[in-house]
């Protein structure tokens, strides 16, 4: 039996935001190694899933950073960039209709992101880390957070799937640019 299940959890501390964010722990590219959403068919499709990444690139001393979002589905990878704004422990996407608040973790390596989408009519809470595994201690802690949020018991990733290949420009601008040259060919 999970640890979580013979003691009562301890949700205030469990789901706490970070106090402050440190930009610099930030930077770079991580695997998708769990996450559950509020809406049940969502979770359906995240269960489908055989990978996802988020990276995080730019100056890091700025407050407005890059997004960069893949994922893996049935073979055929899909990627998106956001311009973001950072704010204390949490961020907006640029059209506001998503904040995401980052939640205290003991994962050293790992980013756990809270996404509260519409003002609450849907949450996403998802955890990344540079290791494709992570200690079973740690995925006891993320399903315990879930399990604090009233949210779905967690899809886990594959560790031994396929990653998207990492974007080679990180610059939105400089992609738009690089497809308007490649249809130009």
């Amino acid at each position: 039996m999970s640890v979580s299940h013979l003691a009562p959890l301890d949700c205030e501390n469990l789901v706490r935001p970070l106090d402050q964010l440190d930009t610099h722990h930030l930077a770079g590219r991580r695997a998708m190694i769990a996450g559950s959403l509020s809406h049940l068919p969502f979770m359906e499709r995240l269960r489908r899933r055989d990978s996802a990444t988020v990276a995080f690139s730019g100056n890091t001393g700025e407050t407005s950073i890059l997004l960069s979002r893949s994922m893996r589905l049935e073979n055929k990878c899909h990627c998106v960039s956001y311009n973001i704004s950072l704010k204390g422990s949490s961020f907006t996407f640029d059209n506001g209709n998503v904040t995401t608040t980052f939640i205290h973790t003991s994962c050293h390596d790992c980013l756990l992101m809270s996404f509260d989408v519409e003002s609450g009519k849907r949450q996403h809470f998802y955890l990344f880390s540079r290791r494709r595994e992570l200690e079973q201690k740690e995925i006891e802690e993320f399903r315990a957070q879930v399990e604090c949020l009233n949210m779905p018991p967690p899809a886990v990733m594959d560790p031994t799937k396929e990653l998207c290949a990492e974007e080679t420009t990180s610059d939105p601008a400089a992609q738009t640019e690089e497809k308007t040259e490649r249809q130009k060919d």
